[in-house]
């Protein structure tokens, strides 16, 4: 199969996996074993492309948070979001040093993917007839950047499944 083949493939699965609660990436490694692997730059490449979307996308809210710092709503949002975020970040940054990480293979890919399809099932029949909550607090943005761990250590978890899992 062609090189433009194969990307566009990949580009395809990324544009339906990303914004879902399921694991692009997990979705991306599963395809490599028939398209064959890709190289790093392209992995940069399609995520940067997602992160394009993502501000083009949200741009107005975005720009409202960055420059409306002095609205107490707009500076407590952005402070439990840093907050999530060293949380994800130092604890990942630990879980790699420490080589806590299964490998980007086909099976702990899948079983991770199987799981968290499973873990959306019980939390959707937990949270069933629950009233839902916009607000974003402090235990939500903790467990928020706590789950966020997951996704480098078990490939094929997803970052937003396991977002939902925590909120």
């Amino acid at each position: 199969m062609s090189d433009t083949l194969n990307t566009v493939i990949l580009g395809i699965i990324e544009g339906i996996t990303e914004f879902l609660p399921i694991s692009s990436t997990g979705h991306l490694l599963i395809a490599e074993q028939w398209l064959g692997e890709r190289s790093e730059l392209f992995n940069v490449a399609i995520q940067s492309g997602a992160i394009l979307a993502i501000v083009l996308i949200y741009w107005r809210r975005l720009l409202n948070l960055l420059t409306r710092f002095e609205e107490p709503a707009h500076r407590d949002y952005l402070a439990k979001l840093t907050v999530a975020f060293l949380i994800t970040a130092a604890g990942a940054f630990l879980a790699t040093r420490l080589g806590w990480k299964l490998p980007e293979s086909v099976v702990p890919v899948a079983l991770a993917t199987l799981i968290g399809g499973i873990l959306i099932l019980v939390i959707e029949r937990y949270v069933a007839g629950k009233p839902a909550s916009a607000t974003v607090t402090w235990n939500v943005a903790f467990w928020v950047g706590l789950c966020q761990i997951l996704a480098p250590v078990f490939p094929g978890a997803s970052r937003s499944g396991c977002t939902i899992f925590a909120a």
